[in-house]
């Protein structure tokens, strides 16, 4: 026991003296609290989800007393067809369209869409004109799949990395490459290289071997979601690449990987959706590589998008990548 307490205390008194650490390990959960309570503090959840094409404020205007009417979430919407899409796939229960004559599409095989059809005829009578549309229901392991696979991914980017080089510069091991003729931008890269292929080849395998038993929906094309993974693995193995060019503590570079990992968990679509938060939480949500790749995965598997349609998240992975990995190579120390 005077063994285990000896190294117990040292231990512990390491982990004191490293006010980085201590300080990150404190303040995280306080953040990570005040964080949730303030983004998603609210009453009860609504019940139906409505997208409405034309504005809120014409849609108050239109139908005041559906618009008043309690337990109904509204979500603006630009895109006519995107809104169609998601009342086809069962993603949303009902679509309203006030730029011109009212009209409303609902989903003939939805149990919500049925009864929101009757709250509109019982609040606005029949001003509004009737469109059906039909689709398959996405399930909901279908649309959790790209997330679950981004925060393994995610994961084992940040961490795989980060931690690895930390220790190699803690050990000295760092420091005799030094002595070599091998380069910053060669090193590092050599460290994305390898750990891009492990995570790729393990995605693989986790898709496919579930695949066999739950039979994945899959409207997209299997190398446009290759590419998008590739792109948003190299991603975050450049910030894991970041944070340890030149961190020499394992628990101060612990702390700022949770820093980053804890909001991409939260804020990027991997457990629920977005779209009826505040404007300013979906922008700090596009920061985030995480948010991207999930974003076009879900576009890809479930509705079948073109690389064209998700370009706009392609150019992001790769531009970010890019400055994340020279900014690295650029500060890195080898001491």
């Amino acid at each position: 026991m005077k063994k285990f307490l000896a190294v117990l205390h040292a231990r512990n008194m390491e982990f004191l003296r490293d006010r980085s650490a201590l300080a990150w390990n404190l303040a995280m959960p306080f953040l990570l609290v005040f964080g949730l309570a303030f983004t998603f503090s609210g009453g009860n959840k609504d019940i139906y989800k409505i997208g409405i094409v034309g504005g809120l404020d014409r849609m108050v205007v239109v139908a005041p007393k559906l618009q008043s009417t309690k337990h109904l979430e509204f979500i603006s919407y630009d895109d006519l067809n995107k809104g169609i899409e998601k009342v086809k796939h069962h993603q949303m229960d009902m679509l309203i369209d006030v730029t011109g004559a009212p009209k409303y599409w609902v989903n003939s095989t939805s149990p919500n869409g049925y009864l929101l059809e009757r709250i509109v005829w019982g609040t606005e009578g029949n001003q509004f004109a009737r469109q059906s549309v039909e689709g398959a229901e996405i399930r909901y392991v279908d649309w959790f799949l790209p997330g679950i696979l981004g925060m393994n991914m995610m994961f084992a980017c940040l961490f795989g990395v980060g931690f690895v080089i930390v220790r190699y510069r803690k050990n000295g091991f760092l420091k005799r490459l030094k002595a070599t003729p091998l380069g910053a931008f060669q090193f590092l890269f050599a460290q994305l290289v390898s750990r891009l292929l492990l995570v790729m080849v393990i995605t693989a395998i986790v898709y496919f071997g579930c695949n066999i038993f739950i039979k994945f929906n899959m409207q997209g094309s299997y190398w446009n979601l290759l590419l998008v993974n590739t792109l948003g693995a190299m991603c975050m193995i450049s910030f894991g690449l970041l944070i340890a060019a030149r961190t020499a503590s394992e628990e101060f570079a612990g702390g700022i990987l949770n820093i980053m990992t804890w909001p991409m968990m939260l804020l990027s679509g991997a457990w629920f959706s977005l779209e009826g938060a505040a404007t300013w939480v979906q922008n700090i949500a596009l920061i985030f590589p995480l948010t991207h790749m999930i974003s076009a995965s879900r576009a890809i598997m479930n509705e079948g998008a073109t690389l064209s349609q998700v370009m706009a998240d392609v150019w992001v992975l790769a531009v970010m990548s890019a400055i994340v990995l020279s900014i690295g190579a650029y500060i890195f120390k080898w001491e």
